[in-house]
């Protein structure tokens, strides 16, 4: 593939939702339910993420590395519990970070990502292999 395709084209922002070049799909940063509780904005987050891989035929499964940014860097954990609940054991290499976000309140968690296009056939025969620290 040589075409690089742009999917959720926001025009008063300039930027894509998600790009497509190749086999790498990039996931702009992803938010939802400011103002919530932190468990409700990552799990609005990933449902945000989810629409826009769907977009290119794509799902959370493909996702193989995400940019976790948090107002407060110690609810990792609960970050943790729901990535454990909706990637069914196909984590993603991640980074997190703390940062005062530029927004008036109420948001505490954005996510952006790569997703990777593979072989259906080939992920059905994967295996995860598990380290314990």
């Amino acid at each position: 593939m040589n075409e690089i395709k742009r999917y959720d084209i926001n025009e008063n922002w300039a930027h894509a939702g998600i790009v497509e070049a190749g086999d790498y799909c990039f996931i702009n940063y992803c938010v939802r339910n400011i103002g919530g509780t932190v468990e409700e904005q990552v799990d609005g987050a990933f449902d945000e993420m989810e629409e826009r891989l769907a977009l290119a035929g794509l799902t959370l499964e493909n996702v193989v590395q995400m940019n976790c940014l948090f107002k407060n860097i110690w609810d990792i954990p609960v970050m943790e519990q729901v990535v454990k609940r909706r990637f069914h054991g196909r984590y993603p290499a991640r980074k997190s970070f703390q940062t005062e976000f530029a927004h008036p309140g109420g948001l505490y968690f954005q996510v952006d990502a790569i997703a990777y296009r593979t072989d259906p056939e080939k992920d059905r025969a994967d295996t995860c292999t598990t380290t314990s620290f």
